[in-house]
């Protein structure tokens, strides 16, 4: 859907007009409908006014550190107090006054002092890194490979609570790793302020922090929150969530085709931005629309990036008047519920609705939402309704007894879900380096847009590697992962037809070249960057 179509979705109220009495925001077993409920901005705890459309946008600032100030000593030192500097292998006369990292890291006196430099370089041509480094030379210092090794040794030295090593890894890497660098440097960037807040929450490495504390005054990550129009423009960037889109919304409208009602249960990150499209296709039928059931959960708690300055009054409100322009009879609900209880109370409320309503079709549309729920790695600190299942088992089994028409699953195609922080920097490494490289083909350095969309890559790296328990909601499982849950669940895969992968195809040929698709034996389909998987599209229905 063009930005223009958008507009007229997102503007089709005066400003501040919410009345629309097809939408409302249920909570617990009360119903209110009309204005006034639900003020809270989505993604936030806190109630208050809606700001306009088009109002400026608000920012919310992350205090992390960024090399462009070092958190740390200027030099570190070897215990007989000597330092490190940095020199090129073919210009030996600046080796003791280069400070800037080259093909190869020097040290005086010996290498004995620091344990994980001997054999680094060498080491990082075998790296786990998909992606060739681009470094000074195949295996120099500022390779993709050998900052990996660094973040893992620096991770492994927090663990221990070194602080010394920990120390001197951090200042290596502040110099060969800027901020504003190249898409390697700034992935690092993002690790290594990662890292830092993991200290600063475990307690680990005391005397580091001190110095980390003392520098942060200075630095900040901006999370943008966007109008609706804005966040529409935002996410057309780049096909990271328009694939989903596009295969989900072609396999819904196949699914309800001659169905009079259909009630629709959006689990995506997106705030509704899937949905005008949908509207659209829905009311293109040849047989005429249906009536529109749309059930969103209301977040309680933050939600991630993108963020969106809006209410769900008005949310509901706009894309109900846009229903009613495409001449759909639409009703909009908004429930109270999150990932962390695996959205039971959600669930609930479309069972209770199933029951009471007759040939209402039910699609459950999950977009990058279901990775949220806690799995069997956070069973330990939850309090989970069955003492054999994890919040994400319990989900697909209530979500299996709707005997739903179709279930969509649309999600990352990576594994984050291991307890182990070094593996799990490893998997997050080797997967977030693609919206970093890929965002430089759609988008110029220094702009806005850029800042917007790496500081919610940032966010995603933070809550991979610095958070734990139920905090950490970025759990991410592969394709073959969630296929399997879904077939123990009751569900079988149907696939994503010819038309589906066509509609994918159209859109792909709007973004750069590097984009690409692939239809497997099941036909499922997924996104890929320069050949690496990015993001799965899956179909299903209940097993016989």
């Amino acid at each position: 859907m063009s930005l223009g179509t958008w507009e007229g979705v997102w503007t089709g109220l005066e400003e501040g007009d919410t009345t629309c009495s097809g939408a409302r925001v249920v909570g617990g077993s009360a119903a209110v409908v009309g204005p006034g409920v639900g003020a809270g901005k989505i993604g936030d705890q806190g109630g208050g006014p809606a700001n306009g459309w088009l109002s400026p946008p608000a920012e919310e600032r992350l205090a992390l550190p960024t090399p462009s100030a070092p958190v740390l000593p200027p030099a570190p030192l070897l215990p007989n107090g000597d330092g490190i500097v940095f020199y090129s292998d073919d210009d030996d006369e600046a080796a003791s006054s280069s400070s800037k990292p080259h093909s190869c890291l020097q040290y005086l006196p010996q290498h004995h002092s620091w344990p994980w430099l001997p054999g680094l370089v060498s080491s990082s041509s075998s790296s786990s890194s998909p992606k060739p480094d681009i470094g000074v030379g195949g295996g120099s210092i500022s390779s993709a490979g050998c900052m990996e090794q660094l973040l893992v040794h620096c991770a492994t030295a927090i663990e221990a609570n070194d602080a010394t090593l920990a120390q001197q890894i951090i200042w290596v890497l502040n110099n060969i790793a800027p901020s504003d660098g190249d898409s390697d440097q700034r992935l690092a960037s993002a690790f290594l302020r990662a890292l830092i807040v993991r200290a600063s929450k475990t307690g680990s490495c005391e005397n580091m922090l001190v110095a980390a504390a003392a520098g942060g005054t200075n630095l900040a990550l901006y999370l943008h929150r966007f109008s609706a129009v804005d966040l529409a423009s935002f996410i057309d960037l780049t096909p990271w969530h328009r694939f989903g889109f596009a295969a989900a919304n072609t396999a819904i409208a196949e699914a309800v085709e001659g169905l009079p009602a259909v009630h629709l249960v959006d689990l995506g990150t997106t705030h509704c931005m899937q949905m005008p499209t949908l509207i659209d296709l829905l009311a293109k039928r040849p047989e005429g629309p249906p009536l529109l059931r749309l059930t969103v959960p209301a977040l309680t708690a933050t939600a991630a990036p993108p963020l969106l300055d809006m209410s769900y009054d008005e949310l509901g409100a706009r894309l109900v008047n846009f229903a009613r322009s495409r001449n759909i009879q639409m009703e909009f609900l908004a429930v109270p519920s999150d990932p962390t209880e695996a959205f039971a109370t959600l669930m609930e409320q479309v069972r209770v609705r199933r029951l009471v309503t007759q040939g209402e079709a039910v699609i459950v549309n999950c977009h990058m939402m279901l990775h949220c729920i806690p799995e069997e790695t956070a069973a330990a600190v939850l309090s989970s309704p069955s003492p054999t299942l994890s919040p994400r088992s319990t989900f697909l089994k209530t979500l299996r007894g709707l005997e739903p028409t179709l279930v969509t699953v649309v999600d990352e195609d990576a594994d984050l879900t291991p307890c182990d922080l070094m593996r799990r920097l490893r998997a997050a490494f080797n997967y977030l380096w693609i919206p970093y490289d890929a965002v430089e083909t759609c988008v110029g350095k220094g702009s806005e847009q850029r800042r917007w969309y790496e500081g919610g890559v940032c966010w995603k790296i933070e809550n991979v590697i610095a958070q734990e328990g139920t905090q950490r909601v970025e759990r991410q499982e592969t394709k073959g992962r969630w296929a399997g849950r879904m077939r123990a669940a009751g569900f079988r895969s149907v696939g994503l037809t010819e038309e589906a992968a066509a509609e994918v195809r159209g859109m792909l040929d709007e973004h750069a070249a590097g984009w690409g698709m692939k239809r497997d034996d099941d036909h499922d389909l997924t996104l890929t960057w320069k050949g690496h998987n990015v993001v799965f599209a899956t179909a299903w229905i209940p097993a016989p």
